[in-house]
C-alpha cells in the first residue's frame, strides 16, 4: 500500500494497482527482444505478493495514517515475497528470475541504482533478510541457465524493471495531479501539466502516451484501530486517474 499525503486526504494505491501501471508501462516501451513477454509479466506481477497482505491493510493508529509500504513488517514481506516469487516462476521461469533479483535487490539498495532505499524495520531483522537475499541470489546462476540468458541480459531487464517500478511510483508517492521533476536511471522527468509529465529521452511511440491509475482517496481522521481504519479503506471507491507523459517540446 503506497501512502500520499494530499492535504486534508491520503492517497492510498495498493502495490496491484501500482504493478498495472508498471506492467503497463513495460508493455508500450520500445524494447522488442525475445524476452519482452517475460519483461512484461515481471512489470506487471512483481507485487503479486502484496495481495495477501493488502487483504487486511493496517494503519499506524498512533499517526493516525494508513500504514505505508516501506513500514510494513519485514517478516511478513519476506514471507509474502517468496510467496509470489514462487507462483510468478511457475508461470514464466525467467519473470521469476527478474522479481527474486528485484525482491533481493529491495534490500541492497536496487543493486547500487537506489542505494537510500530500505524499509523502515530492516535493521531488525538483519539475519532473516540476510537469509532471504541469500537465498535468492545462490540461484541467479542456476537460473540464469535454465532460461537462457547471460548474467549481462539478466542485469539489463533487471534495471529496466525498476525504471518501470520507479516511474509507476514516480505518481503513486505524490499527488497523481502534479508529480515533482525527478531524474533516474538517466531518464529525466518535468511537469508537464496537470497528470502529465516531460519524460527524456522519450521510449515510447509517438510524442504522447497516455495512461491511467487506480487510487483511493481517504478523508483524514483518527482512527482507533485497524478494524476501523479497514471499514473506512473498503468503504472508499477506488478512482482511475489519468497520467499523460510527452516527450520534452510536446503539446
Amino acid at each position: 500500500m503506497i501512502v500520499c499525503d494530499v492535504g486534508d486526504h491520503w492517497q492510498v494505491v495498493l502495490q496491484t494497482d501500482h504493478a498495472d501501471l508498471s506492467g503497463d508501462l513495460a508493455r508500450r516501451w520500445n524494447h522488442q527482444t525475445d524476452r519482452s513477454a517475460s519483461l512484461i509479466t515481471a512489470a506487471e506481477r512483481h507485487d503479486d505478493g502484496w495481495a495477501v497482505w493488502e487483504q487486511a491493510p493496517m494503519c499506524d493508529s498512533q499517526a493516525s495514517k494508513p500504514l505505508n509500504f516501506l513500514d510494513v513488517g519485514v517478516l511478513a514481506h519476506l514471507a509474502f515475497y517468496r510467496a509470489g516469487i514462487a507462483a510468478i516462476s511457475e508461470q514464466d521461469p525467467y519473470a521469476g528470475l527478474l522479481v527474486s533479483m528485484h525482491g533481493a535487490g529491495i534490500y541492497r539498495g536496487r543493486y547500487g541504482l537506489q542505494p537510500d532505499l530500505k524499509l523502515t524495520f530492516a535493521e531488525d531483522a538483519s539475519e532473516q533478510i540476510e537469509a532471504f537475499v541469500a537465498e535468492q541470489e545462490s540461484g541467479f546462476d542456476a537460473r540464469d541457465a535454465q532460461t537462457g540468458v547471460t548474467a549481462e541480459q539478466r542485469k539489463h531487464d533487471y534495471e529496466l524493471l525498476q525504471i518501470y517500478d520507479r516511474l509507476s511510483l514516480l505518481f503513486c508517492i505524490n499527488d497523481t495531479v502534479a508529480p515533482p521533476a525527478s531524474e533516474f536511471s538517466g531518464y529525466r522527468f518535468e511537469p508537464g501539466g496537470t497528470a502529465a509529465v516531460r519524460m527524456t529521452p522519450f521510449p515510447f511511440d509517438g510524442s504522447e502516451q497516455r495512461f491511467s491509475l487506480v487510487r483511493r482517496l481517504l478523508p483524514k481522521r483518527q482512527w482507533q484501530d485497524g478494524a476501523e481504519f479497514r471499514r473506512d479503506f473498503f468503504a472508499s471507491e477506488p478512482e482511475r486517474t489519468a497520467i499523460t507523459l510527452r516527450a520534452d517540446g510536446a503539446g
